[in-house]
């Protein structure tokens, strides 16, 4: 399971809906959230207060990146249109779409809590 700690779980969800997560909207106000991701991974939210529930002297990370995620897109013109949507929609943009030199179509946005989020599919072949 990949475990996020986040500030506000409205926020954090609405990110991860948008990217496609199945996630209830009644989870919102939850202090604990996950979601089974294809192939059996897990992904899991829970709030500041959650892990000092159990974990009193818990404090934030320092720094850049914390953790980084990235989505597979159907196509180059995917990785566009949901970077674009995301940013549109108030979410920063890091790193906007561009053709990688490792062959994907790539690009970075960040979600509520600052965490990095890749998004990339493969470059098809031009004519």
């Amino acid at each position: 399971m990949i475990g996020l700690v986040v500030a506000d779980m409205g926020n954090s969800l609405a990110f991860y809906r948008r990217l496609g997560l199945d996630i209830p909207a009644a989870a919102d106000t939850q202090p604990h959230v996950e979601a089974e991701l294809p192939g059996g991974l897990r992904i899991a939210w829970d709030t500041a207060e959650t892990i000092r529930s159990f974990d009193p002297d818990w404090t934030a990370p320092h720094g850049d990146p914390r953790v980084s995620l990235a989505f597979a897109c159907e196509s180059p013109a995917e990785v566009d249109r949901w970077y674009a949507d995301l940013v549109r929609s108030g979410y920063k943009g890091h790193r906007e779409p561009w053709d990688a030199f490792w062959g994907q179509r790539y690009a970075i946005v960040l979600d509520p809590d600052g965490n990095g989020v890749d998004l990339f599919a493969p470059q098809t072949a031009t004519g």
